[in-house]
């Protein structure tokens, strides 16, 4: 099984310690910031090569698994 670790990693030399896909300096915030903005994970990979299909599907996977949790519910971190 996978870990989120195997596709993201963060070091405060990199990005200014953003979570980055390993491998890369691309901030994984970007990923869902195109998403967000309607633009294609196709697009997405597009202006970003270095990320492979493989990391973005897994990354989008591993943020919708997490909010099967009821305890993501639950959490009380404000939004925007």
């Amino acid at each position: 099984m996978d870990k989120l670790s195997d596709f993201i990693t963060v070091d405060p030399n990199i990005q200014f310690g953003k979570p980055v896909f390993k491998g890369t300096r691309v901030p994984v915030q970007s990923l869902f910031w195109h998403l967000q903005e309607g633009i294609s994970i196709h697009d997405f990979l597009e202006d970003f090569p270095s990320v492979s299909l493989e990391q973005a599907q897994r990354v989008i996977a591993w943020g919708a698994k997490h909010f099967e949790l009821p305890e993501c519910i639950l959490d009380e971190t404000i939004i925007g």
